[in-house]
């Protein structure tokens, strides 16, 4: 590591040969290899860029010129080369630096970054700003052919023929999003890979009509100014042209002296200007490289032998193990398809992270990934139901904020019998901010047609699926946490739109736990009851429409009523459910009404750490939760 430790910004590598170049690729590699295997994080997406991180940092001048990483998991090598090569260490830990470009974090991480194909959207207004400015310094923006399958590139692409100089696209070609990429941009840049024919034929026309004498010269300038002539027949490329790029490569992205050769020729061009760069993901790494998705966000693991470090057990015990959430969602989806033969799954380019490989091998000619394209997806879902099929949805909870406009227009308006299966409810830990799901029940709950389950075990989850599979009033949502099953039975049977009471005993006071809340309202209870506090326990089930009856029995009888949720408290359950007891309140003339407390998350965003962490941070873990109880309690006693 001897020079990739005395690297503090990246003005210290602008004097480095190729070859001092490439070794520093060497030491990037092994410390990438070596953080990762004890931290986890992004490995493979970051192996593959290592050579062109370092010929863009040495050929732009940064933070001047504007470098904008697409998605961002990929910029570990921008961080080393930005001053935080020892914070990497702490990458995804709670206090530690972002997995992500974050712009609090370091004036070289332009813009924050985190959900897919946002990049060239990004760098076209930084391009106009700059222009209305008068600045001078390029923009650049690099983006993966995975990001690239997302609707709102190709809207940045056509914008883009705006931006008149300094302007640059850095396509970097892997053939891998999270999982393969799929659809018709994946065969388009396939042609690429294996269309090198060109340049030799090319080469080899040229030469023979220049020996044509007196004439050969002309002949070769005029075909070379005919821009739908020969390229137009052998080149791909042709599409961005005529977008207004002028299209380089494709390249080596792993030869550093062509790297910096086509960066510099990037930056003498007028106009917009998209290279292509051909690189392999998990690059130096040979268990990434057989295997990129297996470590494209990896948990600690044996770097000399690439295993997963797992715990052991006893073989009495395998059948004890419990199922991720996704896990169960696409297993379940099987049984359903075995014997629904109008149920088809529908995902964005996650098939293995939400638990539809399974699924997808099953039934192939009932399974759609459409790429990095929630929009789509969830209008095609309403297409497929309004067929009258059975489309399931099954996408991060994040994500689906990306398609509101489609899930509010295209399938609540006409009330078709959609499934959404939202993973990743709820904090998910290590991703941070971008991707939290705990805005899901906010951007949902006030969309009429909707119904939102919410499960408190992988039981009841399996159950619901089923439910969800039968429905054909108007469309679903079932919002679940990432992480395993916590192995709660169904308990009492699901009626549609009814909550579960676990305890009903008339107490004063009520906890109302929502899904995956539903461990630590028990751990309350528990502690409540040690303290001789009697609660009453309700598992919500259905957050939207609420009963109403249940909303009458809150009103009768309770002085105080809790609410758990993993979601931002504005919009959420306990908005939801204090706005219904007002309402209830003013029409039957009652002279008391319940206290009401949410315990949700308040008007922040939720930075990247374990979800324990995160919980004991925003004062969601039961210890607190029981504290702040009996604080409010007091408190409220005494003005009495």
């Amino acid at each position: 590591m001897k020079l990739l430790r005395n690297i503090k910004q990246p003005s210290d590598i602008n004097d480095f040969t190729v070859i001092e170049l490439r070794q520093l690729a060497r030491e990037i590699r092994h410390y990438l290899i070596d953080v990762t295997s004890e931290t986890g994080g992004h490995l493979s997406s970051n192996l593959g860029v290592v050579e062109l991180t370092l010929a863009l940092h040495q050929v732009f001048d940064s933070p001047k010129d504007k470098i904008v990483w697409d998605v961002g998991h990929q910029a570990y090598v921008h961080k080393m080369l930005t001053g935080r090569f020892e914070e990497l260490k702490t990458i995804r830990k709670f206090g530690g630096i972002s997995g992500f470009p974050k712009k609090s974090e370091s004036i070289h991480d332009i813009y924050g970054t985190g959900h897919s194909s946002t990049s060239i959207s990004a760098c076209v207004g930084l391009a106009a700003a700059r222009d209305i400015k008068g600045e001078d310094n390029y923009v650049i923006s690099v983006i993966g052919d995975g990001a690239l399958t997302g609707g709102m590139a190709y809207e940045a692409l056509n914008n883009a023929s705006t931006i008149k100089d300094k302007f640059i696209v850095v396509l970097n070609d892997n053939q891998m999003s999270i999982d393969k990429n799929v659809g018709g941009m994946s065969v388009y840049l396939d042609k690429f890979r294996t269309a090198h024919f060109y340049n030799e034929v090319k080469s080899d026309i040229e030469s023979t009509l220049a020996k044509i004498p007196g004439v050969g010269d002309r002949i070769v300038k005029t075909i070379r100014g005919v821009k739908n002539g020969i390229k137009q027949l052998f080149v791909p490329g042709m599409f961005f042209e005529e977008l207004g790029f002028t299209y380089l490569g494709p390249i080596d992205g792993h030869d550093l002296r062509l790297l910096k050769i086509s960066l510099e020729q990037a930056k003498t061009v007028k106009g917009p200007v998209l290279l292509h760069v051909m690189t392999t993901k998990g690059k130096g790494y040979s268990h990434a490289e057989l295997d990129p998705l297996k470590f494209h966000g990896v948990k600690p693991f044996d770097k000399s032998n690439g295993h997963f470090h797992v715990q052991q057990v006893n073989n009495e015990d395998i059948k004890n193990i419990a199922k991720s959430y996704s896990t169960i969602v696409g297993d379940t989806l099987v049984d359903i398809a075995s014997i629904k033969p109008n149920v088809v799954a529908i995902t964005a380019a996650m098939c293995s992270g939400t638990g539809l490989a399974n699924y997808a091998a099953q039934f192939p000619e009932r399974f759609f990934d459409v790429g990095i394209a929630e929009q789509h997806a969830v209008t095609m879902s309403a297409g497929l139901a309004t067929a009258g099929l059975k489309p399931f949805f099954v996408v991060y909870s994040s994500f689906l904020q990306r398609a509101y406009d489609q899930v509010l227009h295209d399938v609540c308006i006409q009330n078709l019998p959609v499934v959404f299966c939202l993973d990743r409810s709820g904090l998910v830990g290590e991703d941070g901010e971008t991707h939290q799901g705990v805005f899901d029940l906010s951007y949902l709950s006030h969309m009429p047609n909707l119904t939102i389950m919410a499960p408190k075990s992988g039981d009841e989850l399996k159950e619901m699926l089923h439910i969800a599979a039968n429905y054909q009033d108007g469309p679903i949502a079932i919002r679940y946490p990432k992480g395993i099953d916590n192995k709660a039975t169904l308990g009492k049977p699901i009626e549609m739109g009814k909550v579960e009471w676990i305890a009903k005993n008339n107490n004063e006071r009520l906890l109302i736990s929502v899904g995956a809340c539903y461990d630590r309202v028990s751990e309350v209870a528990g502690k409540l009851l040690n303290e001789s506090i009697l609660s009453d326990i309700v598992n919500l089930r259905f957050v939207a429409p609420i009963d109403r009856s249940f909303i009458d029995e809150l009103c009768n009888g309770y002085k105080y009523i809790y609410i758990f949720e993993d979601n931002v408290l504005n919009g959420g359950v306990t908005s939801i459910i204090s706005r219904k007891i007002n309402e209830m309140a003013i029409y039957n003339n009652y002279t008391t009404k319940p206290h009401v407390f949410g315990f949700g998350i308040d008007d922040e965003f939720v930075p990247h750490g374990k979800i324990a962490e995160l919980n004991k941070s925003l004062g969601l873990d039961s210890d607190s939760e029981f504290n702040k109880i009996l604080q409010l309690e007091l408190s409220n006693q005494k003005e009495v």
